[in-house]
């Protein structure tokens, strides 16, 4: 069972698959004859719709973001520690809402779901689809759920700028935004980054041009190695140092003098993995690879080259922010350098110069990007404190 029991979460859950029949067309300009989203939901919408919460997940993310799939369940959803009862996102308050976006492989339309006009597997002829296309398929969803207007849209790094999108686009439907790690759009060296895992996935030779679930394979050495690079980039040096630092900063053969950051106590002199973060990365490259779809992770990656609100704007995310209608809670992490606090303060000066409402937080943490995703009591404390807020002015528009 797992660590944190069924009782301090939202318990067990059921996702279940939402058909839409409407042709969805998309930024690039193709068109999806249908599609599938699946979600989770938790908590119980009020009377007048109004205390409902969606959660934008990240580039791995899914739909399940919190409590247990079964009694037997080990592993509860990935925001487990942030939504539930009592917790920052208090499902005794709100209608919490998680999906799986388009392009996804955990039930939604994408690469690994069937083509309705083929009868085989979309793989690579699945198209390429934007925080756009997603936020516009997530106004569908509203719909079909009934919810006019969000109390909150949530969301952390790639899911922060899907919350930045929907303030953009469709300014009456929520009335707070959420963007947590996140930037404005992405810099060259984060394009870079995601270009080397792309790379490496396309290169592999199982990848078979996108069609190596019909050769019964897949890239698993590409994907391995993109999600290795990925990690690296989510975690700060300080994170690194704390779990797999050298014992003093003289290099030296001597095992004694590598602490505990050999992985077997000695050295091999040659290219075998000798070190704890070495073996890390290969573990955690070995577990993403038999859990995600390669093509799913090229379609996520291009997401997230792809947003700029400010395209439609002349490059200036001001004006493109001055149709916002919702106040803001941006919140940053010191020492995340995939998506640094300054970017957080680009928002935030642009939103001032807007003329809109925001409150920011710095969080001081060693966790890197990854920050977001962990229970830091700061972190979670401000946004409890926030939404408990959010949920008051529900309540006093209703009387």
């Amino acid at each position: 069972m797992s660590e944190e029991p069924l009782t301090d979460s939202v318990g067990i859950v059921s996702p279940r698959c939402v058909h839409f029949g409407e042709d969805l067309t998309l930024r690039s300009g193709k068109t999806l004859n249908g599609f599938d989203l699946m979600i989770e939901t938790y908590g119980e919408l009020n009377e007048d719709r109004s205390n409902a919460v969606l959660i934008c997940h990240a580039l791995s993310g899914d739909h399940h973001a919190a409590g247990f799939h079964s009694k037997s369940d080990t592993k509860p959803g990935w925001w487990n520690h942030c939504i539930g009862p009592g917790k920052a996102i208090d499902t005794n308050l709100f209608f919490v809402v998680a999906l799986n976006n388009l392009g996804g492989c955990a039930g939604s339309s994408g690469p690994t779901a069937l083509n309705p006009e083929t009868g085989k597997v979309y793989g690579p002829d699945f198209p390429v689809v934007t925080v756009r296309d997603w936020v516009k398929s997530q106004v569908m969803l509203s719909d079909r759920l009934g919810i006019k207007q969000w109390a909150a849209v949530v969301g952390g790094s790639l899911g922060g700028m899907q919350v930045l999108r929907w303030a953009v686009s469709y300014p009456e439907r929520l009335r707070h935004a959420i963007c947590i790690a996140a930037a404005p759009k992405l810099s060259a060296q984060n394009i870079a980054f995601n270009e080397v895992a792309r790379h490496s996935i396309i290169n592999d030779p199982n990848f078979h041009d996108g069609h190596y679930l019909e050769a019964n394979t897949y890239p698993k050495l590409g994907l391995m190695l993109a999600r290795m690079v990925g990690h690296i980039t989510y975690l700060s040096d300080s994170a690194m140092r704390e779990k797999f630092g050298r014992a003093d900063s003289n290099f030296e053969t001597s095992s004694t003098n590598f602490g505990r950051d050999l992985r077997s106590g000695k050295l091999s002199f040659g290219f075998n993995v000798d070190f704890q973060v070495e073996s890390y990365l290969h573990y955690q490259g070995e577990r993403f690879s038999e859990n995600f779809d390669a093509n799913t992770y090229l379609l996520m990656t291009k997401a997230l080259d792809y947003f700029d609100p400010s395209v439609d704007f002349d490059g200036d995310f001001s004006a493109a922010l001055k149709n916002a209608n919702c106040k803001f809670l941006i919140i940053s992490f010191s020492t995340d350098w995939r998506f640094p606090p300054e970017r957080s303060r680009e928002i935030v000066n642009d939103l001032l110069k807007a003329g809109k409402e925001v409150t920011y937080l710095e969080v001081d943490a060693d966790h890197g990007h990854d920050a977001f995703l962990l229970p830091i009591p700061r972190y979670i404390n401000a946004l409890r404190a926030y939404l408990k807020h959010a949920h008051t002015e529900i309540i006093d528009s209703a009387t």
